[in-house]
């Protein structure tokens, strides 16, 4: 071959070669312009709660990170309880299309399957919520949650995140001073919960978190519970009750969930739903220090200008709720098979994570009351 020839085919070659490499580029180049020309996905989604608590503000953050981080190319708009469906309806509106998505716990979908209401509802055998998300995600209960999700035609995908911290006993006309002065009472609770609270003699109604002042204040209840400092004020418990007993096992370790409708799910690019997974770990974190700024300056609002009083739940009362909630939970693992499954999966996850924490973690009792005491070293420094 001669030379004149080789540089010819060298020069055929690279021609091709640019030729090639220019289609490539003005593909890698045009693929986001025909992602940007469809417009962005727009889900519309619903809270379980009121627009003044905390809660949907909660279910609003999380949007806003989902938003955020995906550039506008997911757009979630947060409505209301109410604005759709009725708060209880989540579950099957999510399912069923009608909403995309939605913010709630997962207790609430307890009349569907009582093994759902093992996510939140009861003393979780010793654990705390964050402990018992990380039992979620990895001890098993985030498989376990989807099969149940699909043994009832669920056709959602959950994410959980939010641990929430320990929640009242509730709001009453008086001190609850033993078990005994729950019987005869109308009382409001969700989840097992009722199962509990019924058995220790008081008349459950279940209600939403936007009924339940309403309730109290038209005497349909005698007491009841929600959840937290902030959520509570600002829903108005401190207008018809100026009592409320601290500290409970009736719901110990719940934790909010983010449901999506699956098709609409499915259908997102891979990376959108990487993007949602991180933004709910993101958001659950955030979630946890938002609340222990706002519930404890509420605590003391409700204190000093709302002058309700707070009494510490007697422990006799919390031994009773441990009892009792055990004969339930034995009850219903015998007739539910997955229920049973739940628990033992719980229990071999909170013996070890329980001894963990309960031999490394040291009490804080001692330091708080050597800063904040009676002669609290605090005002020292």
């Amino acid at each position: 071959m001669t030379k004149a020839r080789i540089q010819t085919r060298n020069m055929t070659s690279r021609r091709k070669f640019l030729g090639e490499a220019a289609v490539a580029a003005a593909a890698i180049v045009a693929a986001p312009s025909v992602v940007k020309a469809q417009g962005p996905v727009s889900m519309r989604w619903q809270s379980t709660w009121p627009s003044k608590d905390i809660f949907h503000e909660f279910a609003l953050d999380f949007a806003k990170k989902v938003n955020d981080m995906t550039g506008g190319d997911l757009k979630i708009e947060v409505l209301p309880a109410g604005a759709v469906v009725p708060a209880f309806g989540l579950l099957d509106a999510v399912s069923q299309g009608t909403l995309d998505g939605g913010h709630g716990v997962v207790v609430y979908h307890y009349g569907k399957q009582s093994a759902l209401a093992l996510w939140g509802s009861g003393p979780g055998f010793a654990m705390d919520a964050n402990m018992l998300l990380a039992w979620h995600k990895y001890g098993g209960g985030k498989e376990l949650l989807a099969r149940l999700y699909e043994s009832i035609g669920a056709n959602v995908v959950s994410f959980l995140y939010g641990p929430m911290p320990t929640q009242p006993l509730g709001w009453f006309k008086k001190p609850v001073a033993k078990a005994e002065d729950l019987q005869g009472l109308k009382f409001r609770t969700v989840g097992i919960s009722i199962d509990v609270f019924t058995a220790l003699g008081a008349a459950v109604n279940a209600l939403p978190a936007g009924e339940i002042v309403a309730a109290l204040d038209r005497g349909l209840i005698d007491a009841a519970e929600f959840n937290n400092a902030s959520s509570d004020r600002v829903l108005g418990f401190p207008d018809v009750s100026k009592i409320c007993m601290l500290q409970s096992y009736h719901q110990n370790a719940e934790q909010f969930e983010i449901l999506f409708n699956r098709a609409k799910y499915d259908a997102l690019p891979d990376q959108m739903k990487a993007i949602i997974t991180n933004a709910v770990e993101a958001a659950s974190q955030d979630m946890h220090w938002k609340a222990i700024d706002r519930y404890s300056k509420d605590y003391v609002e409700m204190q000093t200008t709302d002058k309700v009083k707070f009494y510490k739940t007697p422990e006799a009362i919390l031994k009773k709720q441990l009892e009792v909630y055990d004969e339930v939970v034995k009850k219903k693992a015998a007739e539910n098979p997955a229920f049973k499954e739940i628990i033992l999966s719980q229990i071999a996850f909170a013996e070890r994570a329980t001894r963990w924490e309960q031999d490394t973690v040291v009490g804080r009792r001692l330091a708080f009351d050597h800063y904040f005491g009676q002669g609290g070293v605090a005002k020292e420094f």
